[in-house]
């Protein structure tokens, strides 16, 4: 639910930008543009407010409240929560930087104001968890999403470029049907909340790191991380009928694409673009798992 949040809180802001067919409008402003800028602070305010009252009264408000305490769940899902935690905060990140480049702040405060907003959303939503009796407040999630935040701001801060993407990419599986009141009911409830289908990738754009003109700009070489048997959070459960998963975990290697590499003057197109750089493009893909060795993907997505 958490991370459902976080990505209709990123499908929000990047509306912004990208509902506008005017390529003036999108192009990014070289100087202070207060009258974007005001606008956007007022819209990210308001996307914030209304996201954290309606996940206070759609979802905690069922649940008895408590004092804030803390939950260790580091060890659950194979760290595939952990894992989209730092895809969530990158992007959410991410965006905020580009939005405020968009309305001409600094370099700077990009950095601080904006690349850090996933981090802060999902802070506040983590504190939630803490005072709620069914979850905790986890630390584990907290250095999620420090790195995810760290990843964008580190790679801005040394290369003044994103060299290194995190994405994400989904494939429906057998098991959410046997469990869909946790791995989700239907394609969309499924790609949030179905750890067993989804894959975290960290996709390096190959050109910027060897500057051959004979490489195309746009290629990427991607390593993905997966898991696999999942219906409970850890092996250890009282119904019966969820012992004895076939856990494991499912490492990955391929290419994909770097969206925001492909020139084109329109800025319609860069924001469509950037707005797709979230999703890691289906490729030939190398498998590596602790369960049957090696496993060639002829597509995998």
């Amino acid at each position: 639910m958490k991370k459902l949040i976080g990505i209709f809180f990123l499908l929000c802001i990047s509306t912004i930008y990208a509902q506008s067919g005017i390529n003036n409008f999108l192009k990014p402003s070289d100087t202070l543009h207060k009258p974007r800028r005001n606008a956007l602070v007022i819209t990210e305010a308001s996307v914030i407010g209304v996201s954290l009252v309606g996940l206070n009264q759609l979802w905690y408000a069922d649940y008895e409240k408590s004092k804030l305490h803390t939950l260790n769940d580091n060890e659950e899902w194979l760290q595939m929560d952990k894992f989209g935690h730092v895809f969530s905060s990158y992007q959410m990140g991410r965006a905020g930087a580009e939005l405020l480049k968009w309305s001409g702040v600094r370099k700077k405060d990009q950095l601080l104001y904006g690349a850090t907003l996933g981090f802060g959303f999902l802070t506040i939503v983590e504190i939630f968890d803490g005072y709620s009796e069914e979850w905790g407040f986890s630390w584990g999630d907290i250095i999620s999403n420090a790195a995810g935040t760290g990843l964008y701001v580190g790679q801005e801060l040394l290369w003044e470029e994103q060299r290194i993407t995190l994405k994400y990419s989904f494939h429906q599986t057998q098991y959410a049907s046997q469990r869909p009141d946790k791995l989700g009911e239907g394609l969309l409830e499924e790609m949030l909340k179905d750890y067993n289908g989804q894959t975290y990738w960290l996709s390096a754009n190959v050109h910027s790191f060897f500057k051959k003109d004979k490489i195309p700009k746009w290629l990427n070489v991607a390593l993905g991380y997966g898991a696999d048997g999942m219906l409970t959070g850890n092996n250890e459960t009282e119904d019966i009928s969820f012992l004895n998963q076939n856990r494991k975990r499912q490492y990955y290697l391929s290419l994909d694409v770097d969206f925001n590499r492909i020139k084109t003057n329109s800025h319609f197109l860069k924001t469509v673009f950037s707005v797709l750089n979230v999703i890691k493009v289906p490729f030939p893909t190398l498998e590596i798992n602790n369960k049957n060795g090696i496993k060639f993907h002829a597509i995998y997505f």
